[in-house]
């Protein structure tokens, strides 16, 4: 088990991409765990106990479609900022070849 040192990867030209993209995703997911605060806050709970999918509670829907929004956005984010790292290297290395 005799791991070399970390090789370093440079000067990362999508990272202005990858963090604005971040904060508006942040931006949108807050948006959305707000709605779900403020439903607790006016409505002091009553609109959280409302079936409304297979039995299960407003609460328990919504906490779980937070879950699962949060990991679809790291998936959009991973998407979006893989493909946004090959378009630059591929930029990048054609300007390489052709100087």
């Amino acid at each position: 088990m005799l791991h070399g040192p970390a090789r370093s990867s440079g000067p990362d030209p999508a990272s202005g991409y990858k963090t604005r993209l971040g904060v508006v995703m942040f931006i949108i997911y807050c948006v959305v765990y707000a709605g779900f605060v403020m439903t607790n806050v006016v409505n002091e709970g009553r609109a959280m106990q409302t079936i409304v999918f297979a039995g299960l509670n407003l609460a328990v829907v919504y906490g779980f479609g937070l879950i699962i929004f949060a990991l679809v956005l790291a998936l959009i984010y991973n998407h979006l900022c893989t493909r946004k790292e090959r378009e630059l290297n591929v930029t990048r290395s054609e300007k390489g070849a052709g100087a």
